[in-house]
């Protein structure tokens, strides 16, 4: 776990650390959840019922780039940081991601794209609201409007994300990365339709496929232990020390897959490899009629 709220966090925190710090000034804690429209789930509505005190809403999809019909594709760092400021996080804060979905769907994509924008003090709060209020954690109604901050337009860690040119690269033999997509093994194998409308069914030649849930305990919605995560990557034929591009339908899910690999590094300080890499417009680009 994190030595200080101003230290470099590892990429999971559970809901036992998180609460004697709720009110430290310099922790930020975030509401990304984001459901498919095929959940029926309403985030907007479920953040104004409860929430963890004092967690403010980011919307995935408000944040999300504005020039592109593609999904979920990355903002620039000018509106990253209208956006930080806009909720009042200082580059100095450590922010806490969560969702409400029990497998960190859009908690991790949030925790991903503060990494891409140099922003290193972030985490995941494992298991999510479900994990808290499991344990009958106080929660807070309504929303919360904090004061504007001042937050330095960032640069971009480019190591973090791909491209389609960077996938035809890899089926090329440029580049031996491991492309992994973290769709239903259902929508993975082209045997049922894209919840999107205008895309194929089917997946990238040579991928493998690990439906993100699998990451998660189905039973609590925390992650895998490591030991467990590392037998569900070797039995899919990836090695986290090696390149890995992971994609799923909107880069969103995929993120999961990194938040793994980086919860194995933290478990074991000695391991060594390059960050997992999202395929930023994954299947709603590549599947394109």
């Amino acid at each position: 776990m994190p030595a200080s709220l101003n230290s470099p966090t590892v990429p999971l925190v559970s809901a036992s650390w998180l609460a004697p710090k709720l009110r430290s000034p310099d922790l930020v804690i975030l509401e990304c959840s984001w459901y498919l429209p095929t959940a029926g789930r309403d985030a907007e509505a479920e953040y104004r019922a409860a929430h963890l005190p004092g967690a403010l809403r980011l919307d995935l999809d408000a944040l999300s780039a504005t020039d592109t019909d593609l999904p979920h594709m990355l903002p620039t760092p000018g509106q990253f940081a209208a956006a930080m400021e806009q909720l009042g996080i200082r580059r100095s804060d450590l922010v806490i991601c969560y969702d409400g979905s029990g497998v960190n769907i859009s908690a991790a994509r949030i925790w991903w794209m503060f990494r891409v924008f140099g922003h290193h003090a972030v985490a995941v709060l494992d298991g999510g609201f479900p994990a808290w209020a499991s344990a009958t954690r106080p929660v807070q109604r309504g929303t919360s409007r904090p004061p504007r901050s001042g937050y330095p337009v960032p640069l971009i860690d480019s190591t973090l994300i791909r491209n389609r040119e960077d996938i035809l690269g890899i089926l090329a033999g440029k580049d031996p990365a491991t492309v992994v997509d973290c769709r239903p093994a259902a929508r993975w194998g082209g045997e049922v339709d894209e919840p999107r409308p205008g895309l194929r069914r089917g997946n990238v030649p040579g991928s493998r496929n690990i439906p993100y849930p699998e990451f998660t305990d189905p039973a609590t919605g925390v992650m895998l232990e490591p030991d467990r995560l590392r037998e569900l990557l070797t039995a899919n034929g990836v090695d986290p020390a090696q390149p890995t591009v992971a994609m799923c339908g909107s880069g969103t899910s995929a993120c999961v897959l990194a938040l793994a690999v980086e919860v194995l590094r933290a478990d074991d300080p000695a391991s060594v490899g390059p960050p997992v890499a999202i395929y930023d417009g994954s299947w709603s680009e590549w599947g394109r009629s």
